[in-house]
């Protein structure tokens, strides 16, 4: 009989070295084992540093350690899960697909179809590796649906994740994976990223958790909404220093 194991991931977590994410790496580790979870993909916003230290450190929390990223690609929002380099943001979303699995990751389209946080429109998938069905931070259950019924009719296995930027909102949505070990008394320790990631190709997904409470959703929006509008300007002002420091790519 082939042994299974379950892990509880959250593929979609944002930490401080995201311009609207608040917590460091290490607080979010905790916290992941803290409330059970098996793992936690640190997705900053086209970084990748924090994300790779924080799948180095994972195991000293009891976690499984696998780097990610968010990638601004030309139409939209992107997941690259199981990848040690950032692809290079700004090109098209197809083109970013095909590096994210020269990498040997996942590309997972987060938010699909929602303008306003950079969803990709449904015209512009022509393939991924998985859809972000589930995302905790949506107001109402019709974008989740809306989500869902499309990689439902195109056969792509499907995540759930909190898209969590505050620490109280890691967790609430995530995904349990199913791995098949080859070894025959595997045990968690055994399993990598590399396993996850097999895993999710071959639609070995379970969907858990519940959307983050609406008030706490439109503070995140906004706080990050403000965040960005104060990068802007100040990236644009020569005397004055970026805020927050952590959107500016020139450093």
């Amino acid at each position: 009989m082939t042994t299974q194991i379950t892990f509880a991931i959250d593929f979609h977590v944002h930490s401080d070295d995201s311009y609207d994410g608040h917590e460091p790496i290490e607080l979010i580790l905790e916290h992941a084992a803290d409330i059970g979870l098996d793992g936690v993909v640190i997705t900053d916003h086209d970084e990748i540093e924090e994300s790779r230290r924080a799948a180095d450190l994972a195991p000293d929390y009891g976690l499984i350690g696998i780097p990610g990223v968010e990638v601004s690609t030309q139409d939209g929002h992107l997941l690259a899960i199981g990848v040690e380099t950032r692809p290079d943001s700004g090109r098209p979303f197809m083109e970013t697909v095909e590096t994210v699995r020269e990498l040997g990751g996942v590309a997972i389209v987060p938010h699909p179809f929602q303008r306003s946080r950079h969803g990709v429109r449904k015209g512009t998938i022509e393939d991924a590796d998985a859809i972000e069905t589930y995302n905790s931070m949506v107001f109402t259950g019709y974008r989740n649906r809306r989500a869902r019924t499309f990689a439902e009719r195109r056969d792509y296995p499907q995540i759930g994740a909190s898209d969590a930027h505050y620490l109280p909102n890691v967790g609430k949505a995530y995904t349990e994976v199913v791995v098949t070990p080859d070894t025959a008394t595997p045990t968690k320790a055994d399993i990598d990223g590399a396993h996850l990631v097999e895993a999710i190709l071959e639609g070995r997904t379970q969907i858990r958790g519940k959307r983050t409470p609406i008030h706490k959703s439109a503070v995140q929006y906004g706080k990050g909404a403000v965040r960005k509008t104060a990068y802007m300007f100040t990236s644009r002002a020569p005397l004055l220093p970026t805020v927050p420091a952590s959107m500016d790519r020139s450093t």
